[in-house]
């Protein structure tokens, strides 16, 4: 609880212990009134002070002003025609406990985002690289430079995104990803900012700069978040601006013109009954609940590690019809191997020999496998021209001969008869055809599998559960190895060998209701902007991708965007409930104000218990 929470629980509770005793002594006069009205001003000065400003600000018509002349209006009243100024001050009273309720939830609504700013590294152990200096300086992570080694001791966060050099630990990747079982790293793998070093000592080549690192985008993302207005929530701010000074003239007109329509002028009642009509009409119910529920959905996913960028993308999440997937590294792992190498003109090793020295200087996962499957690159060949071509494959010139290595658009594009692995004559593996030519001529081709997320499956079923029947695959990969994993996913609509361009295309024809699209890519990025809501997986994903994205899955699981849809669609019905209930008791309340039903005790509840089982039902969504 915060000091200005503290300070305001303190002042309703001696306001309502000072209003208790005031029910038991006899006081009359001037006293009676200088006892209640210090009751009123220590729990609603503030209040009252927020209303005269307002006006100052020529922004007059808000809870405050309302709350403000219905309060003081009811003392005039007790004053000149005899009434009870207790009702004055636990109006007051109540409205301020109701906001102290609002207050809390926030806070508590709070509690999962601000756990994540904890995330911020305070420092970073940066190694020195002066042989004039050695040893560790602890420096601000902003002053890191990329490539730059620092270490991280148990216990530590890790500050910047980078490569494990050396060292063996657990890390505890709980703030970004929800998951509370601790993830081994060792030698050669990539760390991201933001987790926590558990036990060994790790030596990082820093990757990126902090401003780019993964807990910096995080941070980002998440400080802006309240920034993006849902639809309803925008509704309720213009609904708001126009119902507050319609209610203040009606109940203007409840004051004034029925005592001057009827014969007997009793201009007390109705001017009782004009503050009452006030107090009822205050949208704080509406006004609070509303982006509260909103806040409180963001933090929700936020504790599963699903970074949602904004109410209005929660809101599109809700509406969800279509889900189109990309298969690598979305549905797929994206861990590939080479599983098989069917040669034309040369022999197994010499075919990979070439595609791997060709693939040596692109970023692409199939490149990383080639690789991996022939690590020697210490040998006398000279790798020259090297160009990657999006969509198609990379060309490079391999001790004067011009090698090209990429799909069957590739091949086809350079005019070259390449064999397609079902009918080459060989033994046929699942998987992406990587095919080589040299020179012209076609060399073979290498196999290169890829496998299923544990729980793409699942995420499948689990989106299917929730009303999301059409769910397509869109992939660059060949058409062989989509109808493979469609087939395994229980997918009937699937789209291969698609460009990046294509995918954009082909999305746009799929669109006939709110669709999303998950991918990991640079070449997602296009379809992520361009779809209803964009979900980029954040682990192993790309910084386009991420950037493009309004929905960031920071584990990879795809079972957390079926999670997403949940936590979206109870926000919404929540809303809804509170827009519904709120509005109907109003004006129920208003029209028995109006009539004479209804007292200053009942428009206490229609306005300040509304707003606290409104906020009360809000924090439901964080249970």
């Amino acid at each position: 609880m915060s000091k200005e929470q503290k300070i305001i629980l303190l002042r309703i509770f001696v306001s309502g212990i000072l209003l208790a005793i005031l029910a038991f002594v006899n006081l009359s006069g001037i006293a009676k009134f200088a006892a209640y009205f210090c009751a009123y001003l220590i729990v609603g000065y503030d209040v009252i002070l927020e209303a005269f400003e307002g006006i100052m600000a020529r922004e007059i018509f808000d809870e405050c002003f309302l709350m403000t002349v219905a309060t003081i209006g009811a003392f005039v009243l007790a004053v000149n025609f005899g009434g009870e100024y207790s009702e004055a001050v636990a109006v007051m009273l109540l409205y301020q406990i109701g906001e102290f309720f609002q207050d809390y939830a926030v806070e508590k609504s709070r509690d999962n985002i601000v756990a994540l700013m904890d995330i911020r590294p305070d420092y970073a152990n940066l190694e020195s690289e002066s042989e004039s200096e050695s040893g560790v300086q602890k420096v601000n992570p902003n002053d890191v430079k990329i490539g730059s080694v620092i270490i991280i001791k148990p216990g530590e966060k890790i500050p910047i995104d980078g490569k494990v050099l050396s060292g063996d630990s657990n890390i505890d990747t709980s703030a970004l990803t929800g998951e509370s079982q601790p993830r081994k790293i060792s030698v050669g793998d990539d760390v991201v900012s933001g987790c926590v070093n558990l036990s060994g000592i790790l030596r990082v080549k820093t990757s990126c700069e902090f401003a780019n690192s993964t807990v910096s985008k995080i941070l980002d993302l998440v400080e802006n978040a309240d920034s993006k207005k849902s639809k309803s929530e925008r509704f309720i701010t213009r609904f708001a601006k126009v119902y507050t000074p319609v209610v203040c003239v009606a109940a203007l007109s409840v004051a004034i013109m029925p005592p001057l329509i009827s014969s007997q002028h009793d201009f007390g009642i109705w001017l009782y009954r004009a503050l009452t009509f006030l107090v009822i009409s205050c949208p704080c119910a509406l006004v609070i609940s509303v982006p509260l529920s909103f806040f409180a959905g963001i933090g929700a996913a936020s504790r599963e590690g699903i970074l949602i960028k904004g109410a209005n993308f929660l809101e599109s999440l809700s509406r969800l019809k279509c889900m189109i997937f990309d298969k690598t590294g979305t549905l797929t792992r994206g861990v590939f191997e080479v599983t098989a190498i069917h040669p034309e003109i040369l022999n197994e090793d010499e075919l990979l020999h070439l595609a791997a020295h060709v693939e040596r200087y692109s970023l692409h996962p199939v490149a990383n496998s080639l690789r991996k499957a022939y690590p020697n690159e210490s040998d006398s060949c000279n790798v020259e021209d090297f160009e990657e071509i999006t969509g198609y494959g990379v060309r490079a010139k391999v001790n004067g001969k011009i090698i090209c290595v990429g799909n069957s658009k590739f091949m086809q594009e350079l005019h070259v008869d390449f064999h397609d692995c079902k009918i080459c004559g060989k033994k046929h593996n699942s998987g992406s055809v990587i095919h080589v030519a040299i020179d012209g001529e076609y060399a073979g081709h290498v196999i290169i599998s890829d496998v299923l997320k544990p729980n793409s499956h699942a995420a499948i079923q689990d989106l299917r559960a929730n009303g999301i029947s059409r769910i397509i695959i869109l992939t660059g990969d060949s058409k062989i190895s989509a109808a493979e994993f469609a087939h395994e996913l229980d997918i009937s609509e699937y789209y291969a060998e698609l460009l990046p361009a294509d995918k954009v295309a082909k999305l746009e024809s799929l669109m006939n209701a709110e669709t999303g699209f998950a991918g990991d890519g640079i070449n997602d990025a296009p379809v992520l902007r361009r779809a209803d809501v964009g979900i980029a997986m954040g682990a192993m994903g790309s910084d386009a991708a991420i950037e493009s994205a309004d929905v960031v899955i920071m584990d990879d699981d795809p079972l957390k965007i079926s999670r997403a849809v949940k936590i979206s669609r109870r926000v919404m019905r929540i809303v809804m409930q509170n827009i519904y209930f709120s509005l109907g008791v109003k004006i129920l309340c208003l029209i028995a104000s109006a009539c004479g039903f209804a007292g200053m005790w009942l428009a206490v509840f229609a306005d300040v218990g509304v707003m606290v089982l409104a906020v009360i039902n809000a924090i439901r969504i964080l249970l």
